[in-house]
């Protein structure tokens, strides 16, 4: 379920990020096709909570430097490892392909750190990208940290929906992946979610916090190489890992 109002401020945040300039009222409500009433009603409700100003007169609004001291002191508090960063950043050059710090959300797994591909044809993964948990190598090897009790309590809550033709649509299905995931040493995807898309996974525990570390790209180009890539990320954990025990 959608709280529309708190949806329509997080949209606003996003069109600032995406135009990359002032905006007025009538741009930002022809944009999103909402009343200019409502939308007066919310650039104003921003702006006088200082979230919002204008640059010079008449020109639009445009975000105030709040949204990144805001961020900033959030972050603060948990703040994920650098050897995590460079550890996405070295699996993205050597293998050209996507690489992702996933964490979980409920029933999704969210993405918190992401470094793209720069090929023509990649897979468009952005920090705040959110997948089915169940349905995708980034899930599982979230799922794979949890005790039964605890995966038993997330199945009870995920809708199974047949995404692809390898979907595990029921909790047998899953439990089934789950095994066969523990056997092989990394969890995979073909198309279970994304159409075309492929990828593997493995665990990143850091401290209490469960997080998996993900490759994925077109299945044409990186599904073949599913197991190299699932051994390189392993390899390169091992190697960036503090070995003191510190995250």
């Amino acid at each position: 379920m959608i709280v529309r109002q708190a949806a329509n401020v997080l949209e606003i945040m996003e069109f600032f990020a995406q135009v990359k300039k002032p905006a007025t009222l009538a741009e930002i409500a022809d944009h999103f096709g909402w009343p200019r009433s409502s939308t007066f009603n919310l650039l104003a409700t921003l702006s006088e909570k200082g979230y919002l100003y204008e640059p010079r007169p008449r020109a639009g609004f445009y975000p105030t430097p709040r949204w990144l001291a805001m961020a900033r002191m959030i972050s603060e508090v948990e703040p994920l490892p650098a050897w995590t960063h460079q550890l996405i950043s070295d699996l993205s050059t050597e293998t050209g392909e996507t690489a992702s710090i996933v964490a979980p959300a409920g029933v999704m797994a969210v993405f918190i750190d992401v470094v793209e591909s720069k090929a023509a044809i990649r897979y468009f993964a952005t920090i705040g990208h959110r997948v089915p948990i169940h349905a995708t190598a980034s899930g599982r090897a979230l799922l794979l940290q949890y005790s039964q009790e605890e995966r038993d309590s997330v199945y009870r809550k995920i809708e199974f929906k047949q995404y692809g033709p390898s979907t595990p649509i029921s909790i047998e299905a899953v439990e089934t992946e789950l095994r066969n995931s523990i056997s092989r040493g990394y969890c995979q995807s073909f198309a279970d979610y994304s159409r075309d898309l492929a990828g593997a996974a493995i665990p990143l525990p850091i401290g209490d916090r469960r997080l998996s570390v993900v490759v994925a790209g077109p299945e044409f180009r990186i599904g073949p190489k599913v197991p190299d890539v699932a051994a390189l990320i392993a390899r390169t954990v091992d190697r960036l890992r503090p070995k003191t025990g510190a995250a």
